[in-house]
């Protein structure tokens, strides 16, 4: 089951009340890709670099079945830059540096070998970004899933909008989903967006779980009450890659399915916010996968009997 991951792979510095970092590779590209590559090879990136970007970081992603063939590298530019301080609370976080260089005029190239995928996941990018891979797609995926953030929302709406009509998920947080629909309540949210195009949505709302919607229904997952978070960096990212990854190995894109999906993206997020950047996501086991998916199960299971 072919799927190419479209975003950006960066350098992020990072401060949390656990301790802080200098520049680690980051992007939402790199926590797709990694997070993907546990269920579904290979793994088919699209993404731009700048000289500074270590081949080391290559080779890891190689390793992991992860195809760098779609991956530009402008030998004489630096790769994007982002750096950010979170708070107590880990949900709230402030941005001290965001250096574009190569992502401000990234044109995306889809190599021969990529085209015939099923499953695109296109990362948090400029939507007109998004939208020219879609195009540049000789055949359309079965299924597309696309990440976007409020920065799009207030420079790009119509471009945003555009786009969103021609894909089948769109992943938010509740943040977003409020921005994006003028709705406070998420129930009226989501059926502002879904009516803009995409089937299903699915709206993240941090340490408290992510809901599913697809037209009438509607799925709650919980998040896992983990002792530490060290880093949330990358989380969404993951979760997206866990997701897509679970559907593309599973090749059932039922609202069931989704369901599924939206337990092994969670599970695949609550490993990566456990260390600093990708750290965690290098060499997980089938069992540690398996373990943190029926923690998550064990979570929501109960019996009853109504009365």
């Amino acid at each position: 089951m072919s799927l190419v991951v479209v975003g950006s792979m960066a350098f992020d510095a990072l401060e949390t009340p656990f301790g802080k970092t200098d520049k680690i590779v980051g992007g939402a590209a790199t926590y797709i890709s990694l997070s993907s590559s546990y269920f579904v090879k290979p793994v088919n990136v699209v993404s731009v670099v700048g000289g500074d970007f270590d081949q080391s970081h290559v080779e890891l992603m190689h390793q992991r079945g992860i195809s760098t063939e779609g991956m530009q590298v402008k030998e004489n530019e630096k790769s994007f830059f982002w750096s950010g301080r979170y708070f107590n609370d880990m949900n709230s976080r402030e941005t001290l540096v965001t250096e574009l260089n190569v992502l401000g005029d990234f044109d995306p190239i889809i190599p021969d070998s990529y085209q015939g995928c099923e499953y695109l996941m296109l990362g948090n990018l400029a939507p007109q970004v998004q939208k020219t891979v879609i195009e540049r797609l000789r055949n359309r995926p079965k299924l597309i899933v696309m990440d976007t953030m409020n920065f799009w929302m207030d420079i790009a709406l119509d471009e945003l909008k555009e786009t969103i009509k021609l894909i089948d998920v769109l992943s938010i947080n509740d943040e977003e989903a409020r921005q994006l629909s003028g709705e406070y309540s998420l129930v009226k949210a989501a059926k502002k967006i879904m009516a803009m195009g995409p089937k299903f949505l699915i709206i993240k709302k941090g340490e408290h779980g992510a809901l599913l919607f697809n037209e009438e229904k509607v799925f709650f997952a919980p998040a896992l009450p983990l002792e530490e978070v060290f880093d949330p960096t990358g989380a969404g990212d993951t979760f997206a890659g866990g997701f897509i990854g679970y559907l593309a190995s599973s090749g059932d894109i039922s609202f069931e399915s989704m369901k599924r999906a939206v337990i092994y993206g969670s599970a695949m997020a609550s490993f990566c916010v456990e260390k600093f950047g990708t750290e965690r996501l290098k060499n997980l086991t089938q069992e540690e996968i398996d373990g943190r998916v029926r923690q998550f199960v064990n979570l929501v299971a109960f019996d009853t009997v109504l009365q």
